[in-house]
């Protein structure tokens, strides 16, 4: 118990991203061939996520104070939109790969209440604060796992509804929150966008969760593609197919574009700058981009039929697992050095 009380009391509030990198990587697998690589992750992902709830739970009890400080605070608040897009990405993770369509509406619903109680619960908390930081320090790429919470919800009921009947009214419910999603990603992007190219910029400033920024669109690619996909052949659907494959196709290339520009600023952090590469669990807010980019291009390549955009989740996808691989091997000696001093 003391063992579990020291982990809870400072945890990280954006862990839940193991969860979302691993699920978007099982699925990924999955859709390009590997089904057993894609069983074995769903388990561990299980395993993952209800460790993680033990640990939000046992700190909710024990240490409300702390948990509800990181909630209204801008830098760490932003990571409990994990919780959220953990539930969700889960839930299609056991939808598509499990086949289990229960537990996955299940989800879906305990995701829509986190969404409610944490995009109302920080933004209203973070606006009435007296004091309040510069943009230089109050703003980073976590600020988007608002808009990949978003879409998360929407990409797990419109898988759903590729599987069972929800009826239109929670169809309609999905289409919504990809436009919340978008409209989420278009508005923190500019703030986030101009923190970079006009605010002094140092090695220690630009952490992993900036991989949102690709990593916000590519969620949206795969939200559009699977409402083409799954949305229904409602007249409402019908209507909108033109705007949705649009509007999907340019979160596509936003995502595509700026993936060369990462590259080159983590070349720039570790590479120039010499920061030293040590695990931190802000580095599963880097996974989970290049996870999701690979799902979202190959289910794009699906909703716009374009064959030829297939060559680059065959590609993605090892570069997915390797940074998937390498990091749980950092977080597994991270977590051996620890309970050894602890010991």
């Amino acid at each position: 118990m003391s063992l579990l009380r020291r982990a809870a009391e400072d945890l990280f509030p954006g862990y839940f991203a193991l969860v979302m990198a691993t699920g978007a990587l099982s699925i990924a697998v999955l859709l390009l061939g590997f089904p057993r690589v894609a069983r074995a992750l769903l388990v561990f992902n299980i395993a993952a996520y209800a460790t993680l709830w033990v640990l939000v739970l046992t700190r909710l009890v024990c240490f409300p104070g702390k948990l509800l400080g990181d909630l209204v605070d801008h830098e760490r608040g932003p990571g409990f939109f994990t919780l959220v897009a953990g539930t969700c990405v889960l839930g299609t993770q056991l939808l598509v790969v499990g086949h289990a369509p229960d537990t996955a509406l299940w989800l879906w619903g305990l995701g829509i209440l986190l969404w409610v109680v944490v995009m109302y619960g920080f933004f209203a908390a973070v606006m009435v604060r007296a004091r309040k930081p510069s943009i230089a320090s109050g703003i980073n790429g976590a600020w988007l796992i608002a808009a990949v919470a978003t879409q998360s919800v929407a990409v797990l009921g419109a898988s759903i509804g590729g599987f069972i009947d929800i009826g239109i009214a929670a169809r309609f419910f999905s289409l919504v929150m990809f436009l919340i999603g978008c409209m989420l990603y278009l508005s923190i992007i500019t703030l986030i966008f101009y923190r970079l190219t006009f605010v002094h910029l140092t090695k220690d400033e630009f952490t992993p969760p900036y991989w949102i920024n690709m990593g916000a669109v590519a969620i949206t690619t795969l939200a559009g593609s699977t409402l083409i996909l799954h949305g229904g052949s409602g007249d409402l659907i019908r209507e909108l197919m033109p705007f949705l494959k649009g509007f999907t196709l340019f979160f596509w290339a936003a995502a595509t574009w700026w993936i060369p520009l990462l590259v080159i600023l983590m070349i720039w952090r570790h590479g120039v700058r010499r920061r030293r590469l040590s695990y931190d669990p802000q580095f599963w807010g880097m996974v989970f981009p290049l996870a999701m980019y690979t799902t979202g291009t190959y289910q794009l390549a699906q909703a716009l039929e374009l064959p030829f955009l297939l060559v680059i989740p065959e590609v993605f996808v090892f570069i997915a697992l390797a940074a998937w691989g390498c990091t749980l091997v950092a977080a597994a000696r991270h977590l051996w050095s620890r309970l050894t001093l602890a010991g």
